[in-house]
């Protein structure tokens, strides 16, 4: 045994003190060394997606997308890049319940020979909200009163009945796959819309689509809540124990593909991470597999540590247009400057295994500088054979135009559309008849004006959908269809307190 400097340790079980009385001294240094880096091992959790597991794999490119982009690691059939992956719950600590009603995060980190290229997505298709200004209240209704420090159902429900954008992914929430089976058993999505550029700098819209090839396997609400109290470290170990016997899981990748003119004249915002494209239009085209082979062997250094961000691009692969994208480019990488320190793209978990020629210098656990004994200039342009941009990987431009300004987008009819599709068209008669269960058993706990407000929503999905919420909740079903017909400023002013 040593001491973090290297130094051997003669005893490890007592403290130096003196004799009679005993008084600990400060010159034992390995007693105040062990002490000191016991009071700091804990770092901010995650402000979201703090509960999560994660391992090591390879994906596979199984089918030829070079006309659509020059990203390297897709650039043959059979080519393999290392990975890593995270899935975790979105809303709970880090001591929550694996099995909690949730979104879970779906993040992959790419280490190709071009940098990292991070995939930060969910295993839901949509999001609660489509512009990022929004995201910390948002977060913040599903985070814990700050009064009382307790879940709210009324912070939950009032903010999603402010904001009706989100019945969408509140209904896919409140289905059964808002509590999936462990992580291996779930879908995953980007989600948000990125752009494809290939090498003649043609580009197309793209959505990523990761499909388990284990099945698709969701806990009913019951099953879950007891879940949480008898195992809820079970996704956690469904996941760490699948690796360690050999049962690798897998998933199988897919995109959906939009040309730039058939965006310019879709009928919806194509970039509205609220609502997804239909695969009957825009089909899933296989791209490649990625199988997960490797538990890790230091969880706090290679998952806690871990750091994604869906700005880390390579070439052939760029952002969109999306509103709620534009702000997570900011935001996730702000967050590890907080949580990790400013050279968090140093931790060996993070950093890229191509080389890497930046002018970023010092900085809070600086691991060393590029370039060895005889370092580059740290500033651009120089004379000295320094690190210098290449145009050549500049992603093609799109045409932006007209006002810098706080543009608002209106609801409208079209905002509920798919969640009424999804009722109507897509749920079960069982998976419809558990989907009321959950809303009740959950908004039966906020206030009834907020109710009646969430209700109207549902309705005006699905006159069946918010017909049978009311019932269950007891509300009068015609003011719940007087509501529905309102405007949303006429319903808010209607449901006032």
């Amino acid at each position: 045994m040593t001491t973090n400097q290297g130094n051997p340790v003669d005893n490890d079980q007592a403290s130096i003190t003196t004799e009679k009385p005993t008084m600990t001294l400060l010159s034992d240094v390995h007693t105040v060394e062990k002490l000191a880096h016991f009071d700091r091992e804990r770092i901010p959790e995650r402000v979201v997606h703090a509960k999560g597991s994660g391992a090591f794999g390879y994906f596979e490119v199984t089918h030829d997308v070079t006309k659509y982009t020059c990203a390297d690691f897709l650039s043959a059939v059979g080519k393999k890049t290392d990975m890593l992956v995270r899935f975790s719950t979105v809303g709970g600590e880090r001591g929550s319940a694996d099995s909690a009603r949730d979104p879970r995060g779906f993040a992959l980190k790419f280490y190709t020979n071009q940098g990292n290229y991070d995939m930060v997505g969910n295993n839901t298709p949509t999001f609660f909200i489509r512009d990022g200004i929004k995201f910390p209240d948002f977060i913040h209704t599903q985070k814990r009163n700050p009064i009382t420090n307790l879940k709210d159902a009324n912070m939950f429900w009032d903010f999603l009945s402010l904001t009706p954008e989100s019945i969408h992914q509140v209904t896919i929430l409140f289905s059964d796959r808002g509590t999936p089976y462990g992580y291996r058993n779930m879908h995953g999505y980007s989600s948000h819309t990125y752009m494809w550029y290939n090498a003649k700098g043609e580009y197309h819209w793209i959505k990523w689509h990761f499909r388990t090839d284990q099945g698709i396997k969701n806990l009913t609400d019951a099953e879950a809540t007891e879940l949480a109290g008898t195992d809820p470290d079970y996704a956690t170990r469904d996941l760490h124990e699948s690796i360690e016997k050999g049962d690798f899981p897998s998933w199988t990748a897919y995109v959906q593909i939009m040309t730039p003119e058939q965006a310019e004249n879709f009928r919806f915002d194509p970039f509205d991470i609220t609502k997804v494209w239909s695969q009957k239009e825009y089909p899933l085209i296989p791209v490649g597999k990625f199988t997960l082979n490797r538990n890790p062997d230091d969880y706090f250094a290679e998952i806690e540590q871990a750091a994604f961000s869906p700005g880390n691009f390579v070439p052939g692969i760029s952002s969109s247009p999306d509103k709620m994208l534009q702000i997570r480019l900011f935001s996730y990488p702000d967050t590890h400057r907080h949580r990790l320190g400013t050279n968090f793209h140093q931790i060996p978990v993070n950093m890229a295994k191509s080389e890497v020629n930046t002018n970023q210098r010092d900085g809070a656990m600086n691991m060393g500088m590029p370039g060895g004994a005889s370092p580059a200039p740290n500033y651009y342009p120089n004379s000295f054979n320094g690190a210098a941009p290449d145009a050549a990987f500049t992603p093609p431009p799109i045409d932006v135009q007209g006002l810098a300004a706080r543009h608002e987008y209106v609801t409208g009819d079209v905002d509920f559309v798919q969640a009424g599709d999804l009722y109507g068209r897509v749920l079960s008669d069982y998976d419809k008849t558990n989907l009321i269960s959950n809303i009740v058993g959950h908004i039966k706990n906020a206030q009834q004006r907020i109710q009646y407000r969430q209700t109207a929503l549902f309705y005006k999905s699905h006159p069946e959908y918010g017909t049978r919420v009311a019932e269950g909740l007891g509300l009068d079903v015609e003011k719940v269809k007087a509501l529905a017909a309102m405007t949303q400023e006429e319903r808010v002013k209607a449901t006032a307190q």
